[in-house]
Formats: structure tokens, sequence, C-alpha cells
């Protein structure tokens, strides 16, 4: 028996690898048909050997644990490699389009610290396959374990990788606590909107691990050793209901998450606050230095200058010229004509800008979106 299971768990590491290289998750929550065809297997031999039937269903146990411990199973992704924003600091940055299958969810930016007593992460990536493929670059550049983790609000791209990281043991997890809340709420649509647009197979394997989250209101300090110390920001709503920032003034440098987009358009859903926006971006302008490196939510990393012009003039431009046709008794179709065309060579421009404009009218004049 003990040969038995010492043969059967020698084949599982190649199985579970040739089932998650074809984009089947390995997670022991989901229907693994490995696992599923072993626990068959047992229930078939159960009415002639009690002995071989526990030993199977023992063995099943073992193979879930030790997924589990793996965080994934799989082929690293070919994301692109991480920019080095300055010393120790790096960012993946992430497509400029939308979320698909073909840039597996990776539509913003991964960045990471490293740090004497280990590496700070922010973001924790779209599914546990970029989430792994962001650590294998870590690993490539420092032996340090990955000991802290944050995210940026709510949405898939910033969270729902986040069970990759507890499984591999990070025991530090850190999100506003408006945005963790909001994540625990929405787990299910959330997994099941992005398993639609990036893939289902890629997408399944996330589970809600808000509960493993430490969460703050507006200011947090976490110590990272050698007298370093990481600032975690909630300036307040804006893209996001709420936002976390994460500053590390021995590096000057800043993580705006979804406060800042640089080159690419920013995007209003159903959730955003303009006015909100702008109000927060102008307290985090009066927090941070302005010689600080800005590493964007969306953008390659860029002064604080080039951010403002880049998302706070567009957001304070398109709401007091709005503001402006409300006051004045214009229509929708107004706000739709309004002169955007300085911003069009940003990606997503077509498709954002008459969004933009409806949803900034429809929030001056208390219009349905």
């Amino acid at each position: 028996m003990k040969r038995f299971k010492k043969n059967i768990f020698a084949l599982t590491a190649l199985t579970v690898a040739l089932y998650t290289a074809q984009g089947i998750s390995s997670e022991p929550a989901i229907q693994d048909p490995y696992i599923e065809g072993f626990k068959a297997y047992a229930e078939e031999v159960k009415s002639y050997s009690n002995d071989l039937n526990h030993s199977l269903l023992s063995y099943v146990d073992e193979v879930k644990q030790a997924e589990k411990q793996v965080g994934y199973i799989g082929e690293v992704l070919p994301i692109p490699n991480a920019i080095q924003v300055t010393d120790g600091v790096y960012t993946v940055v992430g497509s400029m389009i939308w979320h698909n299958p073909s840039n597996f969810g990776l539509n913003n930016n991964l960045s990471f610290i490293i740090f004497e007593d280990g590496v700070f992460v922010f973001n924790a990536g779209a599914n546990a396959a970029l989430a792994y493929s962001l650590h294998q670059q870590i690993k490539a550049l420092t032996d340090k374990p990955v000991k802290w983790i944050a995210v940026e609000n709510n949405q898939g791209h910033a969270y729902l990788g986040a069970s990759y990281w507890v499984d591999v043991g990070v025991k530090n997890l850190y999100s506003s606590e408006v945005a963790n809340e909001q994540f625990d709420a929405g787990f299910d649509r959330t997994k099941r909107e992005w398993s639609e647009r990036v893939g289902k197979k890629i997408t399944l394997s996330a589970r809600n691990v808000s509960d493993q989250f430490t969460t703050f209101e507006d200011k947090m300090v976490i110590e990272v050793g050698g007298g370093e110390k990481v600032y975690l920001y909630d300036f307040g709503p804006g893209h996001t209901p709420a936002s976390t920032s994460l500053y590390v003034p021995s590096r000057k440098v800043f993580f705006t998450g979804d406060l800042g987009f640089n080159e690419r358009m920013p995007v209003f859903f159903k959730y955003t606050n303009v006015k909100a926006w702008i109000e927060s971006y102008e307290a985090m302008m009066s927090t941070i230095p302005e010689d600080t490196i800005m590493v964007p939510g969306h953008g390659t990393p860029t002064s604080m200058v080039t951010l403002k012009k880049q998302t706070y003039d567009y957001l304070v431009y398109l709401y007091q010229n709005i503001e402006k046709i409300v006051e004045a008794g214009g229509s929708l179709e107004d706000a739709l004509s309004l002169d955007q065309s300085m911003y069009q060579d940003r990606p997503v421009f077509r498709q954002a800008a008459e969004n933009n404009a409806r949803h900034v009218y429809n929030e001056i004049s208390g219009g349905g979106f």
C-alpha cells in the first residue's frame, strides 16, 4: 500500500501539471477532474476493500493539501517583464485595453518593493496564474520572501489573485476597510464577470480570502525592516468607492492605485464619483511631496506633474465644463458633444469619452445612470 501511494503521488505532479497547462484549475474547491476521478475510484473499490478505499480517500486529501500549499501548478504566463522604477522598486505595466483572454486579465499594474526583511507586493493579480507569474519574476530578482500584500481596490484585477498569496504562506494582507467589505459582498459576481471576460478556467481557482485581510481607514503605517516604513492611504472615493495608495518615503515612490491614470484614458463606472475623485486627488497632492515618483494604477511610472495633467486635469476639465452645460440648462446631447479631442491619442478613448461625459452629466444633473 505504501508503494502504491508513493507511485500515485509521483504521478500526481505530472497529471496536475498537465491539467493546469490546459487551463484546468488545480484548486481543491473546484471540480478537479483528477481528484474527482480518484474519489470515484475509491467508491468503486469500497465494496471489496475498505483498506484500499480509505487509502485512496487519504491520498485525495493529501493531494488537495499539496495543491493548496503550492498555490498554483502551471506554466509561467508570458506577461511583460517588471521594469525598475527606482532602487528595489519594480512594476509590471499591464495592458492599456480591457481585460480579456489575450492579456490574462492583466490590464492594471502589479508592483513590488524589495525591503531588508522581505518583499511587499502591491496588487494581488486577477487570478492565481498571474500571481504565480509575478512571483517568479520576484524570485528571479531576490531570494527574500514575499511578506506583505496590499490591494488597490475591490476590482477583480486587484483582488482575485489574493488566494494564491494566502496559499503560499503570505500572512500580511492589507486593504482599505470599505474595499474589503465590497469585495467580500460582491465576490461571486466579480468572479463570474472576470470568468466570462478573461476565461473560466484561468479564474476558477480564485477564492474569497477577504477574511485574511487587515483593513484600515484613511491611513496605516507598516514597518518593513531596515528602518523603512510603508504608508497606506485611502484618500477617499473616486474611480472606485474606496482606493488604497501606497507610499514609500525612503524610496521617494508613490503607488497611486486607481487614483492615477497615465497615458490611458480614465474610465468611469456606475460607482465612480468624479467630484469626489477630484477632491481625493487634491488630498493626495497636499500629502505627497511633488518630487515623488508616481506609479499609476494604469500606465507607466511618471512624475507628479505629468500624472496631474493626465488624470486630475482631465477630471477637472470634464467636470467643470459639463457643470456649465447643466447650469445653462443644456441637454445630455450638449454634454456628449463636449470637445475631448485633445485626449484622443489615449488607449480606449473611443470607448470611454462619450461614456465619461454621460456619467458626469448624470452625476451633476441627478439623472439616471
